[in-house]
C-alpha cells in the first residue's frame, strides 16, 4: 500500500480557495518566504510550510549544534542492508524527527545513481543499481509519509555529478535515461507516491531541469505525479521558461526571479493566470497532505520514540549496511581471549559518521570507534596511534565554549548566543527572530589552554573579510575574494582557509577573537569556521609508532577512509586513492602484524591496493552516531555484519565514466554499461557481494517468472544470506532468508515485468526471448544461467 496521499480537504473546496486569491497572492505563494520555507496567507487558512534537509537526519530551520537532530547511516549503508522494512522504520523515525522540530516537508531522499565512483555526493545517494535505488526510497517515503511528513525525491535528473552542476547539460540517450536514470523516479512515483520532487541544477539533453519537459510530460502526464516540483536552491534561473514548464516553487526565497517577475510574464501573456492556479492548487494539495492547512488532519505522527529506541534503532541499522568482503577467520574475536588490542589509523578515534554538505545533521552525541570499542572490552589493553594524517584542512575549534556576538549597523549589540562548535552557518536568519538583515558584523570569542607545547595553527575558514586576533595582537587581517566558478555549497561550506602559526607551552592560556562583516561572504547566508589545531608529529614517526604498536598487539584494527574535504557536497573527486599516506600505513602495519582488520570509513569507493594483506576488511560507509557500538557488536560477534555492496568499488581508476564536463557538457557515452554492468567489469569488490559469519549453499529448485530457490547454512551459526536473482545481467529482484546452522530453507524471487522490458521507439516493449535467468549472491558468484521465456502482455 503505498502512503495515504487524499487531502482530507477535497479538490473542490482546494479550487475554490484557489479562486478567493488574487494574482499576485497567487505568485506570492510560489517563492520560498525564506531560506526554508513557504510563505502563510490567512486568507485561505494556509500557515508556513517549513522544509528541511535530510536523508540521514532532520537538521531543522538553523545549522548548527543547539538543535541536534538524530544522525542515520548514510544512505549507501542503508542501500547496503537491501532490507526494505528497515528503510522503512527509518523513515518512521524521520517523520518523528521532523514533527519534534514542527518540519512539514523533508528534502530527502536522493535517488540519482553512482554513476561513477568519483562522485562527490556518492554516500548521498543509494546505490548503482536503478531497482535497488527505486525500491528502497519508496520504502523509506512511505514511512515518512506515513507519519504526515512529505518527503522530496531529488535530484530530477541526470545530477549523477557535482562538478559545474548548475551550468552542465549532460547529454544521455533516450533508452538510458529512461531504463536507468529514469527508472528509480518511476518506481518511487509509481510505489510510494511521493508529495514532493526536486528539479535538478543540471541540464539534461538541451534543457535545464527546472525547465524541462521532462517535469510535465513524464513526471506529471505520463506518471500521474500529484505533488509539488521544487527547484533545487537557486536551480531556477529563469521566469516565463520555468514557469511554463511546470516547475511548482521556486525556492529558496525571497529573492527568486519568479518574485522578480513572474507577475509582470502572466500580465503580458508569456504565462497563463491557469499554469499559476495549477500550481497554487498542487501547494495546498501539500498544505493539506502535512496538516498546514485549516480543515485538513495529517496522517497522526510516529509515536515519540525513547533516547534508547533511536538508538537501538540507530545500532541495528549501522549493522545492516556494513559489508564484510574479506575474513580468513579472524572475526568474530573472542573477548575472552583478547589482552592487547591495537587501534590504529586516522579514524581510529572519532571516525566519520556522515558526509558533507546539505546532508549535514549535528547529532547529540556521536560513538567513535575507540569509544565503542573501550566500552565492550573493558578487561582488556587498547592502544591507540593515529598512524598518519589524512586531512589537508586545519580543523574547525570544535569543543570549546565559544561566544558570539552580533551587531547592527550602528555598532551596538543586537544579539549573542553561546556555542561549542567552531562551524557556523546562518541561513536568512542568525537567531529567533534576529534577521539577516539586523546583523552587520559577527564576532566570536573564545579562550584556550594549551595541551602540548609547540606551534599551533590557528585561522578560519571563508570568504570576505575577516580580522584574526590572539591575546589582541592581531594575526590574520584578510579580505577572501571568491575563486571563479565555485560551486554555491563550497562556497560556505569548504571555502579557502587562511591560518597563523603561534608558539605556545603547555598550559598556556590565550584569548581569541574572530572578526567577520556580514555581506562580504557567499552569494547566500553567512557561514565561516574558526580553525584550530595543537602540532602534530610528521608522518613518518607516527608511522613508526604505528608498527611498533601493531607489533606488540594480539590484534590490530586499522581504520581509513575519506575525509570532509574528500568528499563533501559540490566537489567531485579527482583521485579514488585514500588521502594522505594511508595506503603505506596498511602495508606497513599488515606486515608488522597480518591479523589486522582493515575497517573503511568512507561513503563511496576508495582504491585499497594494500588490502589483500589484511586478514578480514570490514566496510561500514558513513555510519550515522552509534557507530562505535555497531562496530563492537560485529567485531565482537554479537551480531553478523549484514550488508552487501549496493555499488561496485573498482581495482583502479582507470575506466570508469567521468564526472568531468567539457565545454559544459557531459556526455554518457557508457549508455547503461556502467558499474556491475560494464562489459569489463573486474571489480574489486562486486555488486551484492558481502561475507557472513556463517557459510551458505545455493540451489535453483524453479526457474520461471518467480524463481524459487533453496538456501542452506552449512555454516555454525545463525545468519542471514541475501538471494538475488540477474536476467541478462541486471538485478531484477532480492530476498534475504535467516537460518540457524544446518538448516535450510526456500525464498521466492518474483520478477516484475519491467525486467523483461525495454525502452524502444517512445514506448516499453516486452523484449524478445529468452532471457538467461542467474541467481546467487552477488553479480559476481552467480549459478549457472537458465533460460526462461518472457511473460506474455
Amino acid at each position: 500500500m503505498a502512503a495515504m496521499s487524499r487531502p482530507t480537504a477535497g479538490p473542490e473546496d482546494l479550487r475554490a480557495r484557489v479562486a478567493k486569491l488574487s494574482l499576485a497572492q497567487k505568485i506570492r505563494l510560489l517563492t520560498g518566504e525564506d531560506f526554508w520555507s513557504l510563505p502563510a496567507e490567512p486568507d485561505i487558512g494556509l500557515r508556513r510550510i517549513v522544509v528541511s534537509d535530510g536523508p540521514v537526519g532532520v537538521r531543522g530551520e538553523m545549522w548548527d549544534e543547539t538543535d541536534p537532530s538524530a544522525c542515520l547511516p548514510s544512505p549507501t549503508a542503508v542501500a547496503a542492508a537491501w532490507d526494505e522494512d528497515l528503510a522503512h522504520r527509518l523513515g518512521r523515525l524521520l517523520a518523528a524527527e521532523a514533527r519534534r522540530k514542527s518540519v512539514d516537508v523533508l528534502l530527502a531522499p536522493v535517488v540519482n545513481l553512482h554513476r561513477t565512483p568519483y562522485g562527490g555526493r556518492h554516500f548521498e545517494c543509494f546505490s548503482e543499481d536503478p531497482l535497488l535505488s527505486g525500491k528502497l526510497a519508496a520504502a523509506l517515503i512511505r514511512g515518512v509519509q506515513s507519519g504526515g511528513v512529505a518527503a522530496t525525491v531529488k535530484h530530477f535528473v541526470g545530477n549523477d555529478q557535482e562538478t559545474d552542476r548548475d551550468r552542465t547539460d549532460n547529454r544521455i540517450d533516450e533508452q538510458t535515461l529512461r531504463e536507468v536514470y529514469l527508472a528509480p523516479f518511476e518506481t518511487v512515483v509509481t510505489e510510494a507516491e511521493p508529495w514532493a520532487v526536486m528539479a535538478a541544477y543540471n541540464g539534461v539533453n538541451g534543457h535545464t531541469m527546472t525547465e524541462s519537459p521532462l517535469l510535465k510530460e513524464v513526471l506529471k502526464d505520463e506518471w500521474g505525479f500529484s505533488g509539488v516540483v521544487m527547484s533545487d536552491w537557486m536551480a531556477c534561473r529563469s521566469v516565463a521558461p520555468s514557469a511554463r514548464a511546470a516547475l511548482d516553487i521556486s525556492m529558496p526565497g525571497p529573492k527568486s526571479p519568479w518574485n522578480a517577475g513572474l507577475l509582470a510574464a502572466v500580465e503580458s501573456g508569456e504565462v497563463s493566470e491557469q499554469d499559476i492556479d495549477e500550481k497554487v492548487y498542487r501547494i495546498l494539495v501539500l498544505a493539506a497532505r502535512v496538516g498546514a492547512l485549516d480543515g485538513a488532519t495529517p496522517p497522526a505522527p510516529p509515536e515519540p520514540a525513547g533516547a534508547e529506541a533511536v538508538a537501538g534503532l540507530l545500532r541495528e541499522a549501522a549493522v545492516a549496511g556494513s559489508v564484510l568482503t574479506r575474513n580468513n577467520g579472524l572475526l568474530p574475536l573472542d573477548p575472552s581471549r583478547l589482552r592487547k588490542v591495537a587501534m590504529i589509523g586516522p579514524l581510529a578515534e572519532h571516525g566519520r559518521v556522515l558526509g558533507g554538505g546539505s546532508a549535514t545533521v549535528f547529532p547529540r552525541y556521536r560513538v567513535g570507534p575507540l569509544d565503542g570499542l573501550r566500552a565492550a572490552l573493558e578487561g582488556t589493553e587498547i592502544v591507540h596511534a593515529p598512524g598518519v594524517r589524512a586531512h589537508t584542512r586545519v580543523p574547525a575549534a570544535d569543543g570549546l565554549p565559544l561566544l558570539v556576538r552580533f551587531f547592527g549597523a550602528d555598532g551596538a549589540e543586537v544579539g549573542r548566543e553561546e556555542r561549542t562548535g567552531g562551524r557556523f552557518m546562518w541561513l536568512g536568519r542568525f537567531a529567533e527572530g534576529l534577521l539577516e538583515d539586523a546583523v552587520n558584523e559577527v564576532e566570536v570569542t573564545t579562550r584556550w589552554r594549551a595541551g602540548t607545547t609547540g606551534d599551533h595553527t590557528i585561522g578560519f575558514s571563508g570568504l570576505g573579510r575577516y580580522v584574526l586576533e590572539v591575546d589582541g595582537r592581531v594575526l590574520l587581517d584578510d579580505h577572501v575574494e571568491e575563486p571563479p566558478h565555485m560551486d554555491p555549497a563550497v562556497a560556505a561550506m569548504l571555502p579557502p582557509q587562511r591560518s597563523a602559526t603561534v608558539p605556545l607551552t603547555a598550559g598556556q592560556e590565550i584569548g581569541i577573537r574572530l572578526w567577520h562583516k556580514v555581506g562580504t561572504g557567499p552569494t547566500f547566508g553567512t557561514a565561516f569556521e574558526l580553525t584550530l589545531e595543537p602540532p602534530v608529529r610528521s608522518d613518518d614517526a607516527e608511522i613508526a609508532r604505528a608498527v611498533e604498536v601493531a607489533r606488540s598487539a594480539e590484534v590490530v584494527l586499522l581504520f581509513v577512509g575519506t575525509t570532509p574535504e574528500s568528499e563533501v557536497e559540490g566537489v567531485d573527486r579527482t583521485s579514488l586513492a585514500l588521502p594522505g599516506r594511508q595506503d603505506e600505513l596498511i602495508a606497513r602495519v599488515t606486515e608488522a602484524n597480518p591479523d589486522t582488520v582493515l575497517v573503511v570509513n568512507a561513503g563511496a569507493p576508495v582504491l585499497l591496493p594494500t588490502a589483500s594483506a589484511a586478514a578480514a576488511v570490514l566496510i561500514v560507509w558513513f555510519p550515522g552516531q552509534e557507530y562505535g557500538n555497531a562496530l563492537a557488536d560485529m567485531l565482537l560477534g554479537v551480531r553478523s555484519p549484514g550488508g552487501r555492496m549496493p555499488t561496485s568499488w573498482p581495482r583502479s581508476g582507470d575506466h570508469v565514466p567521468s564526472a568531468h564536463p567539457t565545454g559544459g557538457v557531459l556526455e554518457y557515452r557508457e549508455g547503461r554499461s556502467f558499474g556491475y554492468r560494464a562489459a569489463d567489469a573486474d571489480p574489486l569488490f562486486a555488486f551484492g557481494a558481502g561475507l557472513s559469519y556463517s557459510t551458505w549453499s545455493l540451489e535453483l529448485v524453479r526457474a520461471g517468472h518467480t524463481p524459487q530457490i533453496r538456501v542452506t547454512n552449512t555454516g555454525a551459526r545463525r545468519d542471514q544470506q541475501i538471494v538475488q536473482a540477474y536476467l541478462n545481467g541486471r538485478l531484477a529482484g532480492w530476498a534475504a532468508v535467516t537460518l540457524d546452522p544446518g538448516a535450510s530453507g526456500s525464498v521466492e524471487i518474483p520478477l516484475p515485468l519491467r525486467a523483461f522490458q525495454e525502452w524502444v521507439d517512445g514506448g516499453w516493449r516486452v523484449a524478445a526471448g529468452p532471457f538467461s535467468l542467474r541467481v546467487g549472491t552477488s553479480s559476481a558468484d552467480l549459478g549457472e544461467p537458465v533460460e526462461i521465456t518472457p511473460p506474455s502482455v
